[in-house]
Order: structure tokens, then sequence, then C-alpha cells
């Protein structure tokens, strides 16, 4: 498995309405693009967000299906939809699942 983990920091007009309607269209891509095995987004609310507004994680069933998620028409409708209403900056983290845990001993 892979987690897919995304950070966005919108520009300062962007409304509550319209992040919300983001987390709405993101989570519904659960439905339309295969592999995903969970979505989850979020309006952050820690003081230690460095300006970031907006978590997502995905969880995929392997790196194919992540690869295959980026240029899935579904996924660039949402992506354009953020850039259209404000994206300032967008962090991305993607690792396999539990690879490290397996060779670590103590």
């Amino acid at each position: 498995m892979v987690e897919h983990i995304v950070l966005i920091k919108l520009l300062p007009n962007v409304s509550t309405e319209q992040k919300d309607e983001l987390i709405r269209r993101t989570i519904l891509l659960k439905d339309i693009i295969p592999g995903i095995i969970d979505i989850q987004q979020g309006i952050n609310f820690s003081n230690r967000n460095k300006g970031y507004d907006i978590g997502l994680t995905v969880r995929f069933e392997d790196r194919t299906s992540l690869e295959n998620y980026g240029p899935h028409p579904a996924h660039q409708e949402i992506f354009a939809y953020l850039k259209e209403i404000g994206l300032e900056d967008i962090i991305i983290v993607d690792f396999d699942i539990n690879t490290f845990s397996k060779g670590c001993t103590q």
C-alpha cells in the first residue's frame, strides 16, 4: 500500500464555502478512481500549520494506482478547481506503508 499526503496553502481570499466544496469534490474521488482504498481531507485547525490550510491523505492499493491517480481526468478537474479558487503552495509526500518497519530490528 501507498500513502499520499498533501498539504495545501490557499490564498487568503479563499472562502470557507470554496474550501468545503474542494473537500466535497475530493472525497468523491474514492468512488471514481480505481485503486483508492481510503481518502480523507479536512481544514487544518492546528496553529502549527505554517500557513497550510488543508490536509489530504489518500491510501492506494499500490504505486501503480498512485501513478494512475495524477493524470486521471477526475483528479485533474479537482486540481483545476484548486488553482481556480487560489492555490498558493502545495507539499506532497508519498511513501510505501510498512516498508521500513519490516526490516527494522531493535
